[in-house]
């Protein structure tokens, strides 16, 4: 099949999925700040049903982790980094400080902030799920108000806080 993509429609706007063959390769926004650095090939809808079947579980507040066949492509470093995000539970964050000190160099933050910004596939692999030290939201190649959407979609409902205390 080669490398092709489609796009759908989502709560954060529209959405490009880039695939090869029968694996997810990219997911960006509409205006994503980073240029994705592979081409986006053909537009051919056929082979994304999974995927945006499982997006659409996920915006609707029923899906809390993906089950799709993912092969973005990057350095060894930056797959490390990506490979950290993609073990961050749903509902929380890290922040670049902890996934540098889970790589092994605790004084990597910014390498890891770049990376984390060149992250091909969105919402799936969750860099929205990075914040900056203390809890603050930092950069997203989707904007910050996107991320602010993504972040609060995770939150728990309200009922559910007072079992956490």
């Amino acid at each position: 099949m080669g490398v092709r993509h489609t796009i759908t429609d989502s709560p954060v706007g529209p959405l490009t999925l880039v695939a090869d063959g029968a694996a997810l390769i990219g997911l960006y926004f509409d205006g994503h700040s980073r240029t994705p650095r592979i081409p986006l090939g053909p537009r051919d809808d056929s082979g994304f049903s999974e995927a945006i079947t499982q997006l659409r579980e996920y915006f609707a507040g029923t899906r809390t982790t993906f089950d799709l066949e993912l092969a973005p492509r990057g350095s060894a470093f930056e797959l490390a980094v990506w490979d950290q995000l993609v073990k961050i539970p749903y509902g929380e964050t890290r922040t670049y400080g902890q996934l540098a000190l889970a790589l092994g160099d605790p004084a990597g933050a910014q390498a890891v902030g770049n990376a984390n910004g060149w992250n091909p596939i969105s919402i799936i692999v969750p860099c929205h799920r990075v914040v900056g030290s203390g809890g603050r939201l930092t950069g997203y190649a989707g904007g910050l108000s996107r991320k602010r959407f993504l972040l609060s979609l995770e939150e728990p409902p309200a009922e559910d806080l007072g079992r956490l205390f």
